[in-house]
């Protein structure tokens, strides 16, 4: 005897991201916490605060220049804009070189200098080399690109609306668009009838 409840989706498989992910921030942990207790045993526990807090300080140093400077490249990219509006021309892309265009890595290496671990300090510092930070750039520059051709056609707005569309459950939400700005007309005798409304 058949029943009107369909069969339940098989599961969906795991991402290796959200598998390795939270055994990967609990190896960091781990290792950050026997690398600080070994150099406290080694140079003394002022010595591992002294340089705790010198990370901290630096990362919010760090982090609030980065901040100025993506401001600064916000308000001159607006002002470059609201006067292409002004004259009718086109607005022109603001030139920029080597490090200065990777603000997201210098914002990085500052709140991994703020986090409290040497780990993450010899990584914040690493960030905090221009060169590095450029390399690094190009490599995630390169890695989306190809993700970009990799991925199937369809503009971004087309994943919104299947996002949409689509529940979590994978059925499909029938629904039908009305349109208020629509000036009413005769309907044709195969148009469907507009919904009633109170």
């Amino acid at each position: 005897m058949t029943t009107g409840v369909p069969p339940s989706p098989a599961p969906k498989k795991r991402s290796r991201a959200r598998t390795f992910l939270p055994l990967g921030l609990a190896a960091w942990l781990v290792l950050e916490i026997w690398l600080l207790t070994v150099v406290a045993d080694a140079a003394g526990g002022l010595t591992v605060l002294a340089l705790l807090v010198g990370g901290a300080v630096l990362g919010t140093v760090v982090v609030k220049r980065a901040g100025r400077r993506a401001f600064r490249n916000l308000t001159s990219t607006f002002q470059q804009a609201q006067e292409a509006a002004r004259t009718g021309g086109a607005p022109v892309a603001p030139e920029r070189t080597g490090a200065e265009d990777r603000n997201g890595f210098l914002m990085l290496g500052g709140l991994l200098l703020i986090l409290p671990g040497l780990i993450s300090d010899a990584a914040g510092l690493l960030l905090l080399i221009p060169p590095v930070r450029s390399f690094l750039g190009r490599s995630a520059e390169r890695a989306v690109e190809r993700r970009m051709a990799a991925a199937a056609p369809g503009g971004l707005q087309d994943a919104f609306q299947q996002a949409r569309m689509h529940r979590p459950d994978g059925k499909v939400v029938r629904g039908e668009v009305v349109r208020e700005d629509a000036a009413p007309g005769p309907r044709a005798a195969g148009d469907p009838r507009p919904p009633l409304t109170p």
